[in-house]
């Protein structure tokens, strides 16, 4: 098949490509049936990117005048009665419109969390606390909010946040040892959200920052999202390793250092005291600010807690992040950021242009429960559920531990980094376990450039029963044990 291309035309290239294709399967050279060359091989014989070639196929699938099959590849499906029906001809090229990091993005992550809300899949992937505030209690909670508001039009909060929400976080933030002002705490939904409006203040394309590795998946698509890149440093049982920071610093000039500091995820490692002081050391040296997402500090195990980094900051470098998503009702989520007045100008200001208003009743309801006390007594309640069924899933695990299974005990949080016996890949072990109706993900996922984690998997304890902790975890190690009696 003889195609021109000609670079110095305006015309992108995959235009180019897929109206010469077009025109010889309307001519009829190329009739109902005919198979296309493959991506790879296409782009060989026009000196072409293979992207180029996937573009070109792709707008002439959106013309329903080719379409992709499994075994075969790309083959013509033109049937010429149906070509110049005015809403085909119209159709809009969405291939070519939407841009490319959103087409391309790697969706397993998202595939498995949106999976644990079907009620009758075991989730040990979804990071939400366990419910322990009464459904009727919540409802009459709600009720009251409505009524105290007299008919005022209270969900139009103001932009930095509900002020009776950000005097309680004041309070709270001092049990934690941070001093903050009203001006220097911006409310928000979630921690996603937060580090995405941080990205968007602060960076701009083409711009490094330093993260861990592994790493959430929400951290590094963020950044790449945003045209930028993630520098990833590894972590170890004390978190981030810091031997060779103020080298890659010098060499890539990052604009800010992201650290999850305590009950990291997906590890559940704790950034020791020592390495705190190193990390604001350095944040010192070279005027870098850190970015501290610390949403699972209040679930430690332990009598003995570590100062956050923005409690022991001097020099007002750290940007803290702190979510109630792992503390709170499951599903009403809510986080805020602490930081220099200026940035909490420039995060209120993306919130106007943004969002309409903040969710008013969540903030209403979060400030009632911190006032009270409800919130304080039930984060106790929750820590403890989540010390059970930790215990729980671990006395589970330690039985693959002759097999070749390693961990760590976590000391809070909710998450068990798992070390899978020597062979068996923690893609495998997902796709067996959801078919099953388990969800976990799979190692590799926390690694940006997909270099490491094959033999990991992340389990999380916090969500589920333990009658169905109990179920899910048979399962898995049914499927386990399989996978490596079968690669001796």
């Amino acid at each position: 098949m003889q195609i021109i291309v000609d670079k110095e035309r305006r015309t992108p290239i995959y235009w180019q490509i897929a109206d010469q294709i077009k025109e010889k399967i309307i001519s009829g050279q190329l009739p109902d049936g005919s198979v296309l060359p493959s991506e790879r091989a296409f782009a060989q014989m026009l000196g072409v990117h293979r992207n180029t070639i996937i573009k070109a196929y792709a707008a002439l699938k959106d013309e329903e005048l080719v379409e992709s099959v499994r075994g075969v590849g790309y083959q013509v499906s033109y049937e010429s009665s149906d070509f110049y029906e005015p809403d085909v001809r119209k159709r809009v090229n969405w291939s070519a419109m939407i841009k490319d990091e959103y087409q391309d993005m790697e969706r397993t992550f998202d595939d498995i969390f949106q999976r644990s809300a079907d009620a009758n899949n075991i989730s040990f992937s979804t990071g939400l606390p366990p419910a322990v505030y009464e459904e009727a209690n919540l409802a009459a909670d709600f009720v009251a909010i409505l009524n105290e508001q007299g008919g005022k039009p209270s969900f139009l909060t103001p932009y930095q946040g509900d002020l009776e929400l950000r005097q309680r976080v004041i309070s709270y933030l001092r049990t934690k040892g941070i001093k903050a002002g009203l001006n220097q705490v911006q409310i928000l939904s979630e921690t996603n959200q937060a580090l995405d409006f941080i990205v968007t203040t602060l960076l701009k394309e083409g711009d490094k920052v330093i993260i861990e590795e592994p790493v959430s998946p929400d951290v590094y698509r963020v950044i790449r999202l945003a045209g930028c890149k993630a520098v990833t440093v590894p972590v170890d049982e004390d978190g981030m390793v810091c031997d060779h920071l103020e080298a890659l610093i010098e060499s890539h000039r990052p604009k800010f250092i992201y650290v999850n500091s305590s009950y990291h995820d997906p590890t559940g490692n704790i950034l020791s005291v020592e390495r705190r002081k190193k990390l604001l050391e350095i944040s010192n040296r070279y005027r870098l600010p850190i970015v501290e997402e610390d949403a699972a500090s209040e679930l430690s195990f332990e009598d003995v807690t570590l100062p956050t980094l923005k409690a022991m900051d001097r020099s007002d470098n750290v940007i803290y992040i702190y979510s109630f998503s792992l503390t709170f009702v499951p599903g009403l989520s809510m986080a805020f950021v602490v930081a220099p007045e200026k940035l909490i100008k420039s995060l209120s200001y993306l919130v106007s242009i943004r969002m309409m208003t903040l969710d008013w009743i969540t903030q209403k309801l979060l400030a009632k429960y911190i006032t009270s006390g409800k919130f304080y007594e039930n984060a106790r309640r929750i820590t403890g559920l989540n010390r059970e069924r930790r215990d729980l899933m671990c006395e589970y695990l330690d039985r693959l531990v002759p097999l070749g299974l390693s961990y760590q005990k976590p000391r809070g949080g909710v998450y068990v980094w798992c070390r899978l016996p020597a062979g068996v890949d923690g893609k495998e072990v997902a796709a067996m376990c959801m078919q099953r109706g388990i969800s976990v993900v799979p190692g590799d996922i926390f690694f940006p450039n997909k270099n490491g984690g094959r033999d990991h998997i992340r389990l999380n304890y916090s969500f589920e029963t333990k009658a169905r902790i109990r179920l899910g975890m048979e399962n898995m190690i049914e499927i386990i044990t399989e996978l490596a009696s079968g690669r001796n």
